[in-house]
């Protein structure tokens, strides 16, 4: 048997394992590749949060409901309805104010807006051009903004 015999052997021998290998790891290979041009390619900007027309009526649909609360509610749940409807309306600013480039006061997890740091907010945000309604309650001196 000469040194050509014994590569024909270990040819034969070798390529069951080979093929093997090449099924088992060529899926991870072929992913790992991909993840690679994928992370060279740059990626489109992704929005920060939800859309600007959306933060603007979300704002207007709570100060409207601010103002009927306002007016309406008995003075022992109109409290706490003030308070969660404020704490909402400090939310929603902030997002506008942040979407809009607008400074606002950075919060923490549970904390919220007092009502002159409110009307400074929604004041900026109308200046930036955001659409609110006209009357928003105790937000301002005479009720507009």
């Amino acid at each position: 048997m000469d040194v050509w015999d014994v590569g024909k052997l270990a040819l034969i021998v070798a390529t069951p394992t080979l093929l093997g290998a090449v099924v088992v790891f060529a899926p991870k290979w072929c992913g790992a590749i991909a993840d690679r041009w994928e992370a060279a390619r740059p990626q489109p900007p992704q929005p920060f949060g939800p859309p600007i027309e959306q933060l603007a009526a979300d704002l207007r649909r709570l100060l409207r409901l601010h103002s009927e609360l306002t007016a309406s509610a008995h003075l022992a749940m109109r409290a706490h309805r003030l308070w969660a409807v404020e704490a909402a309306i400090s939310t929603r600013g902030i997002e506008a104010a942040k979407a809009l480039g607008v400074d606002h006061p950075e919060l923490g997890p549970h904390e919220a807006l007092s009502r002159n740091q409110l009307h400074d907010l929604l004041m900026r945000l109308a200046a930036a051009g955001l659409v609110l309604p006209a009357r928003v309650g105790p937000f301002t001196s005479d009720g507009r903004i």
